[in-house]
């Protein structure tokens, strides 16, 4: 790359910076917390009773809003798993579907946060689900090493659980405060 191309990329970027910043346009926190597939969310989360803004949090978490994105067995924007898009497909009626669509995936996924929510009855307890399985929840719950009332979990044991719950809360925080009225 030549150094007038790479002095004129970074005018470029200092008079866009400069915009945004005159425009209002908060680029550092608007960078970090990006919002794409926003009707869908909105549309979703309405359907199913759900903040739009923890939804947000919980696919920044995910995937940072990348469709394509994997990790391990689970995919798309709400990371979920072939098994578990299949049963929230079946509840909703959905028969011919692909899970790794966005739209798909923030439908399926959306009906799935708010099924482990209701069934929870806590939004911490849910997230940790979420990411830990019902399973390990369900066992964490029983314990009274883990938890005290059975509904909520004073102390996780998965440390990726753990902090995933925290940060899909502090997501979920910012998304509120950038974007909330």
């Amino acid at each position: 790359m030549s150094r007038i191309f790479k002095y004129f990329l970074a005018v470029l970027a200092i008079v866009i910076t400069i915009i945004g910043v005159k425009s209002g346009y908060n680029t550092g926190k608007q960078v970090t917390y990006p919002v794409a597939y926003g009707d869908w969310i909105i549309e979703y989360s309405a359907k199913n009773e759900l903040d739009p803004f923890l939804v947000m949090a919980v696919i920044k978490q995910e995937s940072n809003f990348v469709p394509e994105a994997h990790s391990g067995v689970a995919g798309g924007l709400m990371q979920l798993t072939e098994e578990t898009a299949e049963w929230n497909a079946k509840e909703l009626g959905i028969s011919n579907y692909d899970f790794m669509d966005p739209e798909t995936n923030i439908n399926l996924g959306c009906h799935y946060l708010k099924y482990l929510i209701d069934h929870y009855e806590n939004t911490d307890t849910a997230l940790a689900a979420y990411n830990g399985g019902m399973g390990n929840i369900d066992s964490w719950l029983a314990d009274s090493n883990y938890s005290s009332d059975r509904v909520t979990l004073d102390y996780i044991p998965f440390s990726e659980t753990r902090n995933y719950v925290i940060r899909v809360n502090n997501y979920w925080e910012h998304y509120t405060e950038l974007y909330g009225e």
